[in-house]
């Protein structure tokens, strides 16, 4: 679209500069003749051949002026001549300038279309980065979690090992109390076995 613009408005310009310099010379009153000296008449026959908003009428006569050479017959016609120029002149200087504001319009549409994929594009770079960042914290958040596993795990055989010791010291100690137990009720009983002896009349007697 931007290549078909600048080809037309670059037309369109070749046009508009071929009538500013035309319509001065006629409304002089120069003829054809001096016309295709200054190579006025070649740039208006150019004109003429993109001048699709002239009727066939009005095409003829500028065609038929510029082709009499500098007859007086056709010197009359002068006026109507510039009319007809001016009006191609107003119509083309028109269209250019709403080609150049639709042009204008779309430019500005693809420049905030633009804009708007660069803010998305922005976004979505900026989430990746904060996921990314995330994701990094995650991780480093696993290998410590992972190592606070490991170190529970090292503690918890550890303190299972030690009770264990304790549960057979525990054992160990029930089992020596027990022994000891038994081992003073023994003695209790032979002492008290040897002071009923001893308090026997017979023991008595011995003495």
């Amino acid at each position: 679209e931007a290549k078909e613009f600048e080809e037309h408005s670059t037309d369109a310009k070749t046009n508009l500069a071929a009538l500013a310099k035309a319509i001065p010379a006629i409304e002089n009153g120069m003829g054809s003749a001096l016309l295709q000296t200054n190579g006025i008449v070649s740039a208006l026959e150019a004109v003429m051949n993109k001048a699709s908003m002239l009727s066939y009428t009005d095409k003829n006569t500028v065609e038929s002026f510029l082709q009499a050479g500098d007859s007086a017959s056709y010197a009359p016609q002068s006026g109507e001549i510039v009319g007809i120029l001016k009006q191609m002149e107003d119509t083309m200087a028109a269209d250019l300038k709403s080609a150049t504001d639709k042009e204008n319009e779309s430019i500005a549409d693809f420049n905030e279309l633009v804009a708007a994929q660069n803010k998305a594009v922005q976004a979505a770079t900026d989430s990746i980065e904060e996921k990314t960042e995330q994701s990094g914290q995650l991780a480093v958040a696993i290998v410590q979690l992972k190592n606070d596993k490991s170190d529970t795990e090292k503690q918890l055989e550890a303190d299972s090992g030690y009770s264990l010791q304790l549960e057979k010291d525990c054992k160990d100690k029930v089992r020596d109390y027990a022994e000891t137990k038994k081992t003073r009720a023994e003695e209790v009983l032979a002492i008290a076995d040897t002071i009923k002896i001893l308090n026997d009349d017979d023991a008595l007697e011995l003495f």
